[in-house]
């Protein structure tokens, strides 16, 4: 009998604590969202690296992006790729041509640009993970699993900085074993943007012999 109550108290213990993890994970990451909402817009440089081990793949690169709201204009693995809302204008300059593809909600697995700072909000459980130290910055990490069970994404480790309440650090596990880690390198909000920064000028890429493809 008294094996069974202790059995149970430890249940007990465990179910409260893996509830508080719950909890401080969730409002860590609502703190995080609302944060991000109130800037007007948003730079920034990141590290990005992807391993396979089996598949002997390792990639390292890096880029930086530019959202504000929903719109977005990214420099990432030699291409230029600009949303302005409607569309997808994906630049490549040693192919001299621009891909266009219309703006979809189907790759729900996908972390786009846009979604970066906001894709844990739906379709994640999500817990408390370890607190590091990582140049010298307060790293807290909440692992998230998906709750979709088709997921390519095994699970996902955000490192969000204690101090600033921004991101810092992403690793994602795919189910294929692979592993993508995104640093964020530099930071910076309200800056003061062109105008023509979220849109494509086709005149000046057809004058230049570009090919644009509508996909």
């Amino acid at each position: 009998m008294r094996g069974l109550v202790l059995c149970i108290c430890v249940m007990i213990t465990s179910t409260v604590c893996v509830a508080q993890g719950e909890f401080k994970a969730k409002k860590l990451l609502d703190e995080v969202s609302e944060k991000i909402k109130a800037y007007e817009n948003i730079y920034i440089e990141f590290k990005y690296k992807l391993e396979n081990t089996e598949e002997s793949v390792h990639q390292e690169t890096r880029g930086n992006v530019t959202l504000k709201g929903d719109l977005y204009n990214v420099n990432f693995l030699g291409t230029n790729q600009i949303f302005d809302g409607k569309k997808t204008y994906t630049i490549i300059t040693e192919d001299e041509e621009v891909n266009v593809s219309d703006a979809s909600d189907d790759e729900e697995d996908t972390i786009t640009p846009s979604k970066f700072f906001s894709f844990y909000e739906n379709g994640f459980t999500y817990k408390w993970d370890k607190l590091e130290n990582l140049n010298g910055r307060k790293i807290q990490f909440v692992y998230l699993r998906p709750i979709d069970s088709n997921s390519d994404i095994d699970y996902i480790r955000l490192g969000i900085d204690v101090k600033t309440k921004h991101i810092y650090k992403l690793i994602e596990t795919g189910k294929n074993g692979t592993v993508t880690t995104l640093t964020v390198t530099a930071f910076k909000t309200n800056q003061r943007l062109s105008n023509s920064l979220f849109s494509f000028d086709e005149t000046k890429y057809k004058d230049l012999g570009y090919i644009i493809n509508e996909l």
